[in-house]
């Protein structure tokens, strides 16, 4: 008869080679998925998942770790706009700004961590100190920072040719947001300010991004209100490098929710809408789905993740470095990649007829 002693001796020891067979069986699977894919699996403790990451030439090499890098990051500086778009998920919650001298800190430090492309955005990123802000990180990010790509998302309405003369050198890319080409079906979604034609400011701004040699970029929300239309005639007319097209999006806290300044559910679209509205524009072939899957910078430096369903903001990069603070943004680097999140998208390659 065994002893309690013994009972215990042998409790231990086969606990013990279990754990020793598991260790065992995971690494082996391991090196087998890496040998197969091409991909590293980085060791975790058992019964933890673990986290499969690409395999760079310095891996390969020898290197044994890999981090995120914030290639292309979307920085909202403000969240003031002129503008009520019923979907809005970037709402004026506060005027808050950070100055200049710290945000251009906070660039050189995305830049240092690999960052190669910067898009500025809001709130509508032109009504801040009537564009001069602006301009002055656009000049910065081009000049100093010689990034490959510099960027701009606005509504159009308070862009003005002055600037255009002053900074369109330093700009890449300006996107103009219009997602319907009925004046009417634009004001119900609240892209207008009184009587003026969004339509007509969005013509004179591809006018000028011709003129001063900066890529035309247009962005489309599709929502219940505009998810029947057919622009592609309108589209094709304007001919711009890139038409992002998105699916309208809720986020807890922002335009739905207890403390949200918008009621964003009559906007939603089914996945299927949205793919026949993309089926419908197949011909366009500046078409681009947006896949969401990017870095999100908010106005205090701080990434934002919106995994679930609202914006988790990090801690900021000019407190923590971007390093510490990439953790917690939720982005999929690869998965950026495969949905063509890095495009020709410096205006020096593009070899446009202006």
């Amino acid at each position: 008869m065994l002893t309690s002693n013994q009972v215990g001796f042998a409790a231990m020891l086969m606990q013990f080679c279990f754990k020793n067979v598991h260790s065992c069986l995971a690494a082996l699977l391991g090196w087998i998925f890496m040998l197969v894919s091409g991909t590293q699996v980085q060791q975790t403790p058992v019964g933890k998942i673990s986290r499969l990451k690409t395999r760079t030439k310095e891996q390969k090499e020898g290197s044994s770790t890999q981090l995120t890098t914030p290639s292309s990051v979307n920085y909202h500086f403000t969240r003031q706009c002129n503008y009520k778009c019923g979907f809005c998920f970037h709402t004026a919650k506060t005027s808050f700004v950070l100055p200049i001298e710290e945000a251009k800190r906070g660039l050189r430090l995305l830049k240092e961590a690999g960052m190669e492309k910067v898009n500025f955005s809001g709130g509508e990123p032109f009504l801040h100190e009537r564009g001069h802000f602006l301009g002055e990180l656009v000049r910065y990010c081009k000049q100093e920072l010689q990034l490959p790509s510099v960027s701009i998302v606005s509504n159009g309405s308070l862009i003005r040719e002055t600037w255009f003369q002053k900074y369109g050198d330093y700009l890449d890319i300006l996107a103009v947001s219009c997602d319907s080409f009925n004046e009417d079906t634009n004001k119900v979604i609240g892209r207008g300010q009184g009587r003026k034609s969004h339509l007509d400011k969005l013509h004179k701004v591809r006018d000028w991004c011709r003129d001063y040699k900066v890529a035309f970029k247009i962005n489309s929300v599709i929502n219940t209100y505009n998810v029947d239309e057919d622009m592609t005639e309108q589209i094709t007319a304007l001919n711009p490098v890139r038409w992002k097209v998105f699916q309208c999006l809720i986020i807890e806290g922002e335009n739905a929710g207890e403390n949200s300044l918008r009621e964003a559910e009559k906007f939603i679209i089914s996945d299927q809408q949205f793919q026949d509205f993309l089926d419908r524009h197949q011909s366009v072939k500046c078409l681009v789905p947006e896949s969401n899957q990017k870095v999100i910078l908010r106005h205090r430096m701080r990434f934002l993740d919106c995994r679930e369903g609202r914006k988790d903001p990090s801690k900021s990069i000019l407190d923590v470095g971007v390093e510490e603070a990439i953790k917690f943004s939720g982005f999929d680097e690869k998965m950026f990649l495969i949905r063509g999140g890095k495009y020709m998208w410096s205006k020096a390659n593009m070899k446009l007829e202006w």
